[in-house]
């Protein structure tokens, strides 16, 4: 009788974040993680990365805030909110209760804002990690300055990381010159983590009407269209740093995200596909194991970063 082969070890670390898979949903395009149960069991993702967090609930942008491209989408929702502590007190411990890994992405428009929610989110034992949002697009004010320089990257995180003893992974913007640079201010400021990239910003017209499609005019262009950048900077970062890179940006396929891995990225993060498909993240872990097996590969982590020159 044949013994049947183990399943393969898809189980990462994120710094200290042990993940059972290397999968998780990326903030904005998952809501709190809850919307998705009717759908499957969302303990089966790495981690719930929920819709970016204010210190005050916000409304975001005026409508119209979302635009389909021809490989993807335009969005200026504007970090629209239930605020940090309806999340604390309503969300975080219905995410513990369906046995979720989650990490909650925090927005502020000061450095005081964001060191508020910050520490808010501390009280929090289930809580895995803060993403430090430093590079929204399509918002007027806030992250995309503080994420638009390495000298305003490293002042809020230092500004952040003093303030939570929590994992502190920093989202980073394509929206500037060298991503190199950009990761390694983080890591300097004591990012333990970083995850890249945000949308790159972008703007629809309406030929007829001659007005922008959007409310906001431009906004953070996200799916297909951006993984060829997407991918080169997260190649970029995995170089610059020897903090872990989390990798985002067109991941639609479980041999999308298998391209991130091989070029170093510890873990993904699965957004407009979502809104596509709310299977994708699962069936994505399972074409990843899938492509194990047949490659008789039995961690993930003899596979991830072994892109040959």
């Amino acid at each position: 009788m044949v013994t049947p082969a183990a399943p393969p070890d898809l189980a990462v670390r994120v710094g200290t974040v042990s993940l059972k898979n290397p999968v998780l949903s990326a903030s904005g395009t998952f809501g709190y993680g809850l919307e998705f149960a009717p759908f499957y069991d969302i303990s089966r993702l790495g981690a719930v990365i929920v819709k970016g967090l204010s210190l005050l609930p916000s409304p975001g942008n005026a409508p119209q805030r979302i635009v389909e491209t021809a490989a993807g989408m335009l969005n200026a929702i504007g970090l629209q909110n239930i605020g940090v502590e309806r999340f604390v007190a309503e969300v975080a411990p219905r995410l513990e209760e369906a046995g979720a890994v989650f990490v909650a992405n925090i927005y502020g428009r000061t450095v005081d804002e964001y060191e508020a929610v910050a520490r808010r989110l501390s009280d929090l034992p289930a809580l895995a990690a803060i993403e430090l949002n430093a590079s929204c697009p399509n918002v007027k004010e806030g992250g995309i300055l503080f994420g638009s320089s390495p000298h305003g990257l490293s002042g809020l995180t230092r500004r952040v990381r003093a303030a939570t003893a929590k994992p502190l992974w920093v989202k980073l913007s394509p929206n500037v010159a060298d991503i190199g640079s950009m990761a390694r201010s983080a890591e300097d400021a004591g990012a333990d983590a970083v995850s890249l990239i945000n949308t790159i910003v972008g703007m629809a017209v309406d030929h007829k009407t001659r007005r922008p499609r959007l409310a906001n005019v431009t906004g953070g262009l996200s799916g297909p269209a951006i993984k060829p950048v997407a991918l080169r900077m997260v190649w970029e970062a995995c170089r610059a740093v020897k903090i872990p890179v989390i990798g985002i940006g067109g991941i639609q396929t479980a041999e999308d995200a298998l391209e991130f891995l091989l070029v170093g990225a510890a873990a993904v993060q699965v957004g407009t596909a979502n809104f596509r498909n709310p299977n994708a993240c699962v069936e994505i872990i399972d074409g990843i194991r899938d492509f194990l097996v047949r490659e008789k590969i039995s961690r993930l982590e003899e596979y991830r970063g072994g892109l040959l020159s």
